[in-house]
């Protein structure tokens, strides 16, 4: 089961999808498959407009390479591939360069899907799609971006992509027996000594099995992949919908490529200083309030889940699995499916459920604090289906692949500090006002380990009119840093949403207001006037 087939997890849980737990002191394995080269392009289409050769540099017989567009159903257990054809999408391969530096040497491919547009007459163009990450599938999303679109999504070509090394591209896998690379580092010293040999063995074995593509891994060069996209697919310019990470990539893009993409809407955006390996760092009061709100929501259920009638009696049941967790692993689960929880898992386990403040996410979340809380008064704690998907997916390698390409992706855009004691000081400043998110994410990672970037930053230096759409409660990425890139990007307008914990809102969480401004955008191409809000 690939990572975006697990359906009950949440599509863009950045890293943002921690999701995944593991056993922080469990074995790499270390033996893993390296990137496989892809053929050489097939016979080059004839020379189009849509590129410029003196723009290319010598890429042109990637930007006029003919796509071979085919069933996106790969075998008779593919349902991804089902549902896209249902909708009428069709699949093709994208030849791209491995290093860009070098255009005649090795070669990956990029899988693409696409719905094409229905009203010819006043089709726009390609609107590619990224649902976040980094290391996110989209291949799948075209089917629920024409949904979102109503009548709108006629007019494109909607255009899903799993990035170099996602999903069905050339892959890349580490061979970790875990999902994530994103622990805390529980309550003290030996815990955080423990996630610095973790981190490190995880960088170790990476680089032992795909050091020659590591370098290549990087959002700047997706960016470059979507520009390939759009010249094989015969277009002068692209839109484009990113949520999350997806709004990074997108502003990055824009950067690169100023004027090459029309309509731009970044959902739940990453303000480009922001930026980091330790993606998460600067949302622990987003996510301590979100808790809070959750424990509330919690408390008025107790009948059901039995946390607590208050909402400081639901935090004091977490506080107490937290505490047990330390002390030693609580063990959820029965038989085949039997799972050992410490306090470098609890708050992921934690953070997965405040991404949405629908009611079925929140359910999801008190019922695997339930089965947390009967663990830690050593009762026994049958699983959850959710909960047993999520840790049979970190701790058994079902989600080597998605960790590893989220790491390589954040270690291969910005440099991480080295020295693991200005992570422990990080830890030790943060545990004093965030004592439960806080050693989540100051935690070291693999990146103190990595081959620094091969390029800088991308910094916004052009005007970038793009519509940015925002929940106040974001508890992923904070509403503060989507006002700041709606500055930043000069010419853009920002549609907030108020009152909402919601990571991802567009065509998602059923805001008509939302919808329909952003569907208005896409119509016409033209920016509200000012900023626009919305109300939950």
């Amino acid at each position: 089961m690939t990572e975006q087939q697990r359906a009950p997890l949440s599509r863009r849980q950045l890293a943002y999808r921690t999701t995944a737990l593991t056993t922080a002191v469990a074995a790499l394995a270390l033996a893993a498959p390296t990137a496989t080269a892809a053929p050489p392009p097939g016979p080059a289409a004839p020379p189009g407009p849509a590129v410029p050769t003196a723009a290319t540099g010598g890429l042109d017989r990637y930007y006029h390479q003919r796509l071979d567009w085919r069933s996106c159903v790969l075998g008779p257990g593919d349902e991804e591939g089902r549902a896209l054809q249902k909708a009428g999408a069709r699949c093709a391969d994208v030849t791209v360069p491995l290093d860009y530096a070098d255009p005649g040497g090795r070669t990956l491919t990029v899988a693409v899907s696409r719905i094409k547009a229905t009203d010819t007459r006043r089709r726009v163009g390609p609107l590619l799609l990224n649902n976040g990450g980094p290391g996110g599938a989209t291949l799948d999303a075209p089917p629920a971006a024409r949904a979102a679109m109503k009548d709108v999504g006629a007019r494109y070509d909607i255009i899903g992509m799993d990035p170099r090394f996602v999903g069905r591209s050339t892959p890349l896998d580490c061979g970790w027996n875990m999902g994530t690379t994103l622990f805390s580092a529980g309550a003290g010293r030996a815990g955080f000594d423990r996630q610095v040999a973790l981190q490190k063995r995880a960088a170790d074995a990476c680089r032992a099995t795909n050091a020659a593509v590591l370098p290549h891994i990087s959002t700047r060069n997706t960016a470059r992949d979507m520009d390939v996209i759009r010249g094989a697919l015969g277009d002068r310019k692209l839109s484009y919908l990113g949520y999350s990470y997806g709004t990074y990539l997108g502003t990055v893009y824009a950067q690169m490529f100023p004027r090459r993409y029309d309509r731009m809407v970044l959902d739940g955006a990453i303000d480009t200083p922001r930026y980091q390996p330790r993606i998460l760092r600067g949302a622990e009061d987003e996510n301590e309030r979100a808790l809070a709100a959750w424990a509330s929501w919690a408390a008025a259920r107790h009948g059901t889940y039995g946390l607590g009638r208050t909402r400081a009696g639901v935090l004091a049941t977490i506080d107490r699995v937290v505490r047990a967790s330390a002390r030693a692993p609580l063990t959820v689960g029965t038989g085949s499916q039997k799972y050992r929880v410490d306090d470098s898992h609890v708050p992921f386990l934690l953070v997965e459920g405040l991404a949405d403040d629908t009611d079925g996410t929140r359910a999801g979340l008190a019922a695997t604090v339930a089965t947390l809380a009967r663990a830690a008064a050593g009762r026994p704690a049958p699983l959850p289906q959710n909960l047993a998907e999520i840790l049979r997916f970190a701790v058994t390698g079902e989600g080597s692949h998605y960790g590893s390409v989220q790491t390589a992706i954040l270690c291969g855009d910005v440099a991480a500090p080295r020295d693991p004691e200005r992570y422990w000081r990080d830890i030790r400043r943060s545990r004093r006002d965030h004592p439960l998110f806080g050693p989540l994410t100051n935690n070291i990672g693999p990146c103190a380990f990595w081959e620094r970037p091969r390029e800088r930053p991308t910094r916004v230096r052009h005007a970038t009119p793009a519509l940015l759409v925002a929940a106040t409660g974001d508890p992923r990425t904070p509403y503060d840093g989507s006002v700041a890139l709606r500055h930043r990007l000069r010419g853009s307008a920002l549609i907030t949403l108020e009152g909402a914990d919601r990571h991802g809102v567009y065509g998602e969480y059923g805001n008509t207001c939302v919808d329909d401004e952003v569907n208005a955008y896409l119509a016409t191409g033209v920016l509200p006037e000012g900023d626009r809000t919305c109300v939950r």
